[in-house]
């Protein structure tokens, strides 16, 4: 066997130039006889990867010896602070570490480690800083080989004995040897500081052997995984490639700034130890704010050579899409969770195990609300023991009871994003999400985004559309029904759609909305605008009702909609609803953001949650559901700053009110109905450039319906 100084070394490994493990790591195990080495973190991952690299060295009588920081959780830390012996917590700490494994594969690697302690071939012992100031971690990362001549090559450098460390990260490594003038110094220096460590006569330093009881359940596995082995370096670096993430690093791209803002919701989520919500208006980058939480996070990890999994649950296919493209961004390849299991469980598993045996530092999954909860995708979450940090985009939708139960309390790190968290008229759903993700812990309102140059600004025109007798007839009957059906229940706030309460409220909601008055005005208004780009319209949903509540058979308000605008207007629309197809609804709004090709598109509810369309000037708001997060998500849409262009975005909104008979009389039915129109044109008014105008053509309606106290 060729002893080390028969090899040709570099006085250099780095990542750029070099394969650290081929040309450094296998030529010194192939000549040496012993192996010191001090690296990071003791944890089961490092432990079962080593044992790849140490399996063949000591069969042929190699000595290895091991020095790491204990992996410590807080709790750990805390009882040591309380004066519990350092060695129990150790043992404790260790064997959490062992026990929580149960990848195969790497069960297989601490087998073999396990069987090399059992032979005295390794022998691990654990340091750790403790001084007046506390408990500290010892991270230094150096070793030596020598062979049976004596020779030594002695090296330190960033990486540590895992593939996150040798293979995916960005590593180097300075190597001295003994046998080289100039070198002999350092040589010493290293040899000396690694053994004085390993006697435990290092300042500052205490050295305690491995824990017995770590060590007994390490030969426990052995005893186990007898004669199993890990697949070679290259056919596991191969399936593991195979995933897309070959490096799996989080990076914060090159065109990004991240605003003041965004900087302090991501400081305030870390001071609450990665948990909370962040409500943030619409349109003032919540994807993007937590996507640079996790970068932080995965970064702060990395530097123990911890892996981070991230994992996104979105309400819609079309949300996981633009996920997607922005997790990409960001240096890293996500996998979607929907439609065929088939084809996203081996990515998911591959991309598991890739972080698990350290060729990943992160790993991406991004589901929709739907596919999270498959039993497939609850099994694999569970069984995730590494770092999990949990983004719920739309996070309100995650607090009704059976998305809420399917939360994983793996989980460690866990953020909300919502403009609206709290669910409507449902406080225990709400109470379901802070239990889980914790409270608010960053807000930025419409006001603030505004002000500071987040969101552009706006002018709002509510146009007021009275009902005509036989509308106005058909919404005081529903309302009748609604009462008799809510004093039996006695509420209606947690109504199911489908319920009959829930039908009649809906049929309700459709009255003031196909309003039969209301394409007439907007027509007024298209005409104004018809020369401008960028333009939504929101349509009510279904078909018109007749006098017995039922839908009209004929055309939509959809329909009439792309008729009056396409036909009659001549001007080029296209409608946006729940049966376009995903690929067909990316290619509409790719025209409409030319501003040369599709004017108009005309939707029906699908533009309400997180569908970016930064180029939206105007909105024409021809009904809007009671739920205010509808409509502050509408308003939303059309906020965002555009690349270039106009500044200013207009709001029309359609406004349904009963008949004004002129005799100053009116019912408590008309008067809940004007309230509740007249909540939403506040709402929107109070932060337009126009509010004087507004308060002008509303005033006069709080008067007529006694609603001054609005």
């Amino acid at each position: 066997m060729p002893g080390l100084r028969h090899h040709s070394w570099s006085p250099r490994y780095r990542s750029d130039r070099n394969d650290v493990i081929r040309e450094f790591y296998l030529p010194a195990y192939e000549s040496a006889t012993l192996y010191c080495r001090s690296s990071g973190f003791f944890t089961s991952n490092s432990l079962a990867l080593m044992a790849r690299g140490l399996e063949t060295f000591t069969s042929r009588g190699g000595q290895v010896r091991l020095i790491a920081s204990p992996r410590l959780e807080l709790d750990d830390i805390a009882d040591i602070e309380r004066g519990y012996e350092i060695r129990e917590v150790f043992a404790r700490a260790t064997l959490r570490s062992l026990e929580s494994e149960t990848d195969p594969a790497l069960l297989r690697g601490l087998g073999i480690a396990g069987r090399l302690v059992a032979e005295g071939h390794l022998d691990i012992q654990l340091a750790f800083m403790q001084s007046q100031q506390g408990f500290g971690i010892y991270h230094e990362k150096l070793g030596y080989f020598r062979d049976t001549s004596g020779d030594v090559i002695a090296f330190t450098g960033s990486s540590n004995e895992t593939y996150g460390g040798l293979v995916a990260n960005f590593e180097s490594v300075e190597v001295y040897r003994s046998w080289r003038m100039g070198d002999e110094e350092r040589t010493i220096s290293i040899v000396d500081d690694f053994n004085n460590l390993w006697s435990n006569n290092t300042n500052r330093l205490h050295v305690l052997p491995f824990p017995e009881v770590a060590r007994e359940k390490l030969v426990q596995i052995a005893e186990s995984h007898q004669g199993e082995s890990l697949p070679a370096r290259d056919d596991a670096l191969k399936i593991m490639s195979g995933s897309g993430l070959a490096e799996g690093i989080l990076k914060v791209p090159a065109f990004l700034e991240p605003r003041d803002y965004q900087r302090v919701a991501i400081r305030e989520w870390l001071k609450q130890r990665g948990r909370g919500i962040l409500k943030m208006a619409t349109g003032t980058g919540k994807t993007k704010t937590s996507l640079l939480a996790a970068t932080h996070l995965a970064q702060v990890l990395r530097r123990t050579d911890e892996p981070l999994i991230v994992v996104v649950v979105a309400p819609y296919q079309h949300l996981v899409d633009q996920w997607m493209q922005e997790v990409r961004e960001f240096g890293v390849d996500p996998i979607s969770v929907y439609e065929s299991s088939a084809v996203w469980i081996p990515k998911v598993e591959n991309a598991l195990a890739a972080v698990r045996l350290g060729s990943s530092a992160c790993s991406v999954m991004v589901a929709t609300n739907a596919s999270f909860l498959l039993e497939s995708f609850q099994g694999i979450l569970n069984r995730i023991s590494l770092p999990l940090m949990i983004i719920g985009d739309e996070v309100h939708n995650l607090g009704s009871q059976r998305l809420a139960e399917a939360l994983p309390d793996n989980a460690v790190y866990r953020l909300g994003l919502s403009a609206t968290p709290e669910r409507y008229m449902d406080d225990a759903g709400t109470n379901r999400l802070t239990d889980y993700f914790g409270p608010v812990v960053f807000e930025i309102d419409l006001k603030e985004a505004i002000r500071i140059g987040a969101l552009c600004r706006y002018e709002y025109y509510p146009r007021l559309i009275e009902l005509d007798e036989d509308e106005m007839h058909l919404y005081t009957q529903l309302t009748a029904q609604i009462g008799a059906l809510v004093g039996n229940l006695g509420s209606f706030e947690h109504a199911d759609p489908d319920s009959p309460l829930g039908l009649l409220l809906r049929k309700r909601a459709n009255v003031l909305g196909h309003a039969s008055g209301k394409l007439a005005v907007m027509a007024k208004d298209i005409k104004n605008n018809r020369k401008n780009w960028f333009q939504l319209v929101y349509c009510a949903e279904g078909t018109r009702p007749d006098a017995y509540g039922s839908s009209i058979q004929g055309p939509s308000q959809l329909e009439e909609s792309i008729e009056l605008i396409g036909v009659d207007f001549d001007l080029s629309a296209h409608t946006y609803v729940s049966d376009t197809p995903r690929e067909d609804r990316r290619a509409l709004l790719r025209r409409f953001s030319k501003g040369n090709d599709l004017r108009f598109l005309i939707a029906m509810r699908c533009l309400d949650e997180g569908v970016d369309i930064p180029d939206a000037r105007i909105a024409y708001i021809l009904a809007s559901s009671s739920n205010p997060r509808q409509f502050i998500q509408r308003r939303g849409r059309i906020l965002r700053q555009p690349a270039s262009g106009t500044k200013t975005a207009i709001i029309y909104d359609y406004l349904a009110l009963p008949q004004d008979r002129g005799d100053g009389e009116f019912s408590q039915i008309e008067r809940n109905m004007v309230r509740r129109e007249l909540e939403r044109a506040f709402e929107f008014g109070q932060l337009s450039e126009n509010y004087p105008a507004t308060l002008a053509v509303l005033r006069p309606l709080k008067e007529r319906y006694a609603l001054m106290d609005m």
